[in-house]
């Protein structure tokens, strides 16, 4: 890589608002130089002549006017978040006064920021990884105690030294072919290709374990895409009012009213749920009616999980009955609602229809459209009855959603979960590689077909860590950062 960026720069790295303290970064060759023009502190101090990691108590000043009373912070490169001479001035909080003391900075040589220009200074001066580097910004917007866990730990290195490993052991055997190739007096590559698949297998084994994680990676990244479904007047609304805790959606006794999809977000025992409530879903000939069901019927299509109300005090009906085919390869919840009132339906007739419905999609025409390992109806639904009315069983319904999805707690010490979309496609890229070389050798294709392969896969893997991206796609990543980090 061979980026080039240049000059000192200077932002504001604390929230734009009324508050105890503001934070001002400066970072580059300048910066002590700059500092001393600014800052005047006891016995005509010298910041530039001050020890590495000190701070130091004194005032920001614009020619003769005080600006502000201030700590100045100093880190001497390389031993900094940067890699460079980094100053920060912490100072009263407040928009007009960082404000201010960014624009007196500007005026002595500094040059505004860009969004993430502190982090991507980092990764240009090998402080950290490209992965770490978006680990970074992960963090800064985790919404829940999972992402910012798995932040955490990317942010230590797990992915990197991960994909570092896989690509060390690339590197060696396309090291070792090449080297046969031009010297095949003294090396032999005579049965290296047994041995070669054997080790592909294996560092596949590990991306295939790697890609298994992405689904629940970008869950615990971006949320799970949970959609309440259920005929009208069900008690999806009032099961929804129940998990915010607050009355969110529009509850009455008339059906149909929820025509439009209602979408919260919901931070649920450290897990973050995109929730939808949706219209009722029934035969109806009201067009206004019929446009919130196709739209509800598109949502759970594209569900991570589904709630599914059943109202326990009315008969099972046809619309139940497709509902349950709708939702056969969906992770589903079925919640018996309005358990305060008299049954009619219980927990086994739910689970006879669920088994019906099974036969049903395992024996229609259609079943040549839903892979049969897919089904997933009757096998391992969790059925809870519940009153959303009076919020009896949801706490259980929450530690039921929390097991379903993360089998309790997750410990991130060892564990390496993906949940960023470009690594998700690149080891997938690499995984492609990876496959071709084994088939090379089972074709007993020459060797160095194995090494163009592995190369493939070696460059896929570097995108991850930033050692083979390129300029444009390290400037995007960072232009997605909030200004000052």
């Amino acid at each position: 890589m061979n980026f080039q960026y240049s000059g000192t720069v200077a932002a504001i790295s604390t929230a734009m608002s009324d508050s105890g303290i503001g934070i001002v970064r400066m970072t580059g060759n300048e910066s002590f130089e700059i500092a001393d023009k600014v800052y005047a502190g006891k016995n005509n101090k010298v910041l530039s002549e001050q020890k590495s990691h000190t701070i130091h108590y004194g005032y920001i000043k614009d020619g003769e006017e005080v600006i502000d009373e201030v700590l100045v912070m100093l880190m001497r490169g390389p031993h900094s978040y940067t890699g460079e001479d980094t100053v920060e001035i912490n100072c009263h909080g407040g928009v007009y006064v960082v404000k201010k003391i960014l624009e007196v900075l500007l005026k002595n040589g500094a040059f505004p920021a860009q969004p993430g220009e502190f982090t991507k200074r980092a990764f240009l001066n090998g402080r950290i990884d490209l992965s770490q580097a978006e680990a970074v910004g992960d963090l800064i917007s985790a919404q829940n105690e999972y992402a910012h866990k798995s932040s955490v730990s990317q942010l230590k290195g797990n992915v990197k030294d991960k994909i570092q490993s896989i690509r060390q052991e690339i590197i060696y055997h396309t090291a070792f072919i090449e080297s046969a190739l031009d010297d095949p007096e003294h090396i032999s590559v005579d049965g290296y290709g047994e041995k070669l698949k054997k080790d592909i297998d294996r560092l596949k084994e590990e991306i295939e374990n790697l890609l298994y994680t992405c689904d629940n990676g970008r869950m615990i990244k971006e949320g799970i895409k949970t959609v309440i479904a259920g005929k009208p007047n069900a008690g999806k609304s009032s099961l929804l009012n129940a998990l915010l805790g607050e009355e969110r959606a529009i509850v009455t006794e008339m059906e149909g009213t929820t025509r439009d999809v209602l979408e919260e977000h919901i931070n649920l025992k450290g897990i973050s749920l995109n929730i939808m409530d949706t219209a009722g879903i029934r035969d109806t000939n009201d067009v206004a009616e019929k446009i919130g069901v196709d739209r509800a019927r598109g949502h759970v299509s594209e569900a991570d999980l589904v709630l599914c109300v059943i109202d326990s005090s009315k008969s099972f009906d046809d619309n139940d009955r497709n509902i349950f085919q709708m939702i056969s390869e969906k992770k589903t919840i079925i919640l018996l609602n309005k358990s305060d009132l008299d049954r009619v339906i219980t927990k086994e007739e739910i689970l006879n229809e669920l088994e019906l419905a099974k036969t049903r999609l395992m024996t229609s025409d259609k079943s040549s459209l839903v892979r049969k390992n897919e089904i997933i109806l009757a096998e391992n639904v969790e059925i809870i009855e519940i009153s959303a009315k009076n919020r009896d069983g949801i706490d259980e319904l929450e530690n039921k959603i929390k097991h379903m999805f993360f089998e309790g707690e997750i410990s991130f010490n060892n564990e390496i979960y993906i949940t960023n979309a470009r690594h998700k496609n690149a080891l997938r890229q690499a995984m492609e590689s990876l496959c071709k070389v084994s088939q090379s050798i089972e074709d007993g294709m020459p060797e160095d077909f194995y090494s163009i392969d592995l190369m493939g896969a070696y460059e896929s893997l570097g995108n991850i860590t930033g050692e083979t991206i390129g300029e444009d796609l390290v400037n995007e990543i960072f232009s997605k950062f909030c200004m000052g980090k």
